[in-house]
């Protein structure tokens, strides 16, 4: 499997990590757009992620499923070729596709580097999916219905859109600026919640 879907699959799978205990940081306020009280991080998602990086880019079809801390991830490329599977729970985490085999990591940034040579905080995509900020030293916009348009966290940029009059967003852009003045960026789009 290319470096960039493996990417794309430990983004994913490691973004459902951040409240497992796999990393410690300070927990923001739930915003007031829970869909139901007590819900979250639990959630069904499906849609579709891109990767562009400065050497590549591709995409692939993600099925989410997330229940408290433990979630299972399936990505599909087009016609539902190259399947992989990721799973986890506090501690414990795991990418397995015909392509790669079984990779096994204590945390979502550990399964990152081993299986990218990336290093991330990408265990906050659980809360940026629910349309809040990871932490309470992020930096915020909103739109004028109130709901976050932009969060800066980490040496990330997500803007985040939404569909209407949707308290939850439907389109997540993702951007690290690099050194070198290159980017990359991750865009995800939510088909159906």
């Amino acid at each position: 499997m290319p470096k960039l879907s493996q990417f794309a699959c430990c983004f994913l799978a490691s973004g459902t990590l951040f409240l497992t205990g796999c990393q410690q940081m300070i927990q923001s306020q739930p915003p007031a757009t829970s869909p139901v009280p007590g819900a979250e991080n639990e959630f069904q998602l499906q849609g579709k992620i891109g990767v562009r990086t400065p050497q590549q880019s591709g995409s692939t079809f993600f099925t989410w499923a997330q229940q408290q801390e433990q979630f299972d991830i399936e990505l599909t490329g087009i016609l539902g070729v190259g399947k992989t599977q990721i799973s986890g729970q506090p501690g414990q985490v795991s990418l397995n596709s015909a392509k790669t085999g079984r990779i096994e990591a204590a945390s979502a940034e550990e399964l990152l580097q081993r299986a990218t040579g990336w290093q991330a905080p990408i265990t906050h995509l659980v809360d940026w999916v629910q349309g809040r900020p990871a932490t309470t030293s992020a930096q915020l916009q909103k739109d004028q219905a109130q709901r976050i348009s932009q969060i800066i966290e980490d040496g990330w940029t997500v803007d985040l859109s939404y569909a209407a009059q949707a308290r939850l967003p439907n389109r997540l852009i993702l951007k690290q600026s690099l050194a070198n003045g290159g980017e990359n960026r991750i865009t995800m789009v939510i088909q159906n919640r």
